[in-house]
C-alpha cells in the first residue's frame, strides 16, 4: 500500500469512528472503503472486524460510569455475546467466500434500512441520566411492570423468566450477526436490551457497548488466527477508529446527527445495490 492509501484508511477510520458515535454504524463507512481499496468482500469484512476492536475498547472505557454496578448484567449476558460472536465468526470462516459475497448486499441493505427507522419520541429525564456526549439514542417508552430482567437479584419467576429467556435469545442472535458481519449490530443490540431492561437509555447503552465489544473481540481473535486479514489495511484503519472514537463526542455536539444518519443510510443502500449487482449480475 502507498502512503496515500495509509492516510486514506486512517481518515476512513476517523470518519467511521465519528459516525459510530452518532449512529452506531461505523461499518457502513469503513466496509465500502475497504472494498474501494481493492479488498475482496470476505477479506474486507474480517479486516474491518479486527480494526473495530479499538472502537469497542474506547466505547467500553467511555461507558465506565454507566457500567458501575452493572457487572451482574454484563456477566449474565456476556457469555452469550462471546458464544454468539464466536458462532458468527465460525460460520463466516467455514462457509465458502462466495456465500458471504451473496449475502453481503442483503446485510448492508438491511443495516442501512435500520437507520431510516423513525426515532422514538423523546421524553424528559433528569440531567444526571443523560447519555454520554454525542449519543443520540432515543428515550425508550415506559415498559409494563410485568417485564422483568432476570439478571437482577430478587426478581420473581414467571413473566420475568419468560422475558429473560427472550432477552438471552435476542442477545445471542445479535451477537451471531455481529460476529458474521456486524453493520448496525450496535443498534440491534440496543433495541433488544431496551425491550427487556428497565433502566435509563444511557445505562442500557453502556451494557450494549460491553456486549457488542465482547462479541466483536472474540470474532476478531478468530479472524486474526484463521481469516484473510489484510494487516496493512487493518492497522491504519484501527488507528483511525481510535482517533475517531476519541474525537466523536466533541464533534457530535456540532454535527447534525439526523442528517448524517440519513446520508449514511442512503450511502449504505447504494453500496448494497453495487454489491448486489456484482454478486448476481
Amino acid at each position: 500500500m502507498t502512503f496515500g492509501d495509509v492516510l486514506g484508511l486512517v481518515g476512513t477510520g476517523v470518519l467511521a469512528g465519528v459516525v459510530s458515535t452518532l449512529v452506531s454504524l461505523a461499518s457502513i463507512v469503513s466496509f465500502p472503503i475497504l472494498l474501494a481499496f481493492g479488498l475482496p468482500p470476505l477479506a474486507a469484512n474480517v479486516t474491518n472486524t479486527v480494526a473495530l476492536v479499538f472502537t469497542g475498547l474506547g466505547a467500553v472505557a467511555g461507558s465506565r460510569p454507566e457500567l458501575a454496578g452493572r457487572g451482574r448484567q454484563v456477566l449474565a449476558l456476556g457469555w452469550l455475546a462471546v458464544l454468539g460472536g464466536a458462532t458468527g465468526a465460525g460460520v463466516l470462516l467455514l462457509t465458502p467466500a462466495g456465500a458471504f459475497k451473496a449475502v453481503a448486499p442483503w446485510l448492508v441493505g438491511i443495516a442501512s434500512l435500520v437507520l431510516l427507522r423513525p426515532p422514538r419520541p423523546r421524553t424528559a429525564r433528569p440531567a444526571h441520566d443523560a447519555p454520554p456526549d454525542g449519543d443520540p439514542l432515543p428515550d425508550r417508552q415506559a415498559l409494563p411492570s410485568s417485564v422483568a430482567d432476570d439478571v437482577h437479584p430478587g426478581r420473581d419467576a414467571g413473566q420475568g423468566w419468560r422475558a429473560g429467556r427472550a432477552l438471552k435469545a435476542g442477545v445471542f442472535a445479535v451477537a451471531i450477526y455481529l460476529g458474521y458481519f456486524g453493520a448496525a449490530g450496535g443498534i440491534m443490540m440496543f433495541s433488544v436490551l431496551t425491550a427487556a431492561l428497565q433502566d435509563t437509555p444511557a445505562r442500557v447503552n453502556a451494557v450494549k457497548n460491553a456486549l457488542s465489544a465482547l462479541a466483536n473481540a472474540v470474532a476478531a481473535i478468530g479472524f486474526a488466527l484463521f481469516g484473510p486479514v489484510q494487516w496493512g489495511a487493518a492497522i491504519p484503519l484501527a488507528a483511525g477508529f481510535l482517533i475517531g472514537g476519541r474525537l466523536g463526542p466533541s464533534l457530535a455536539r456540532r454535527m447534525p446527527g439526523q442528517t448524517l444518519r440519513v446520508v449514511s443510510a442512503v450511502a449504505g443502500l447504494l453500496v448494497a445495490v453495487k454489491l448486489g449487482y456484482d454478486a448476481y449480475v
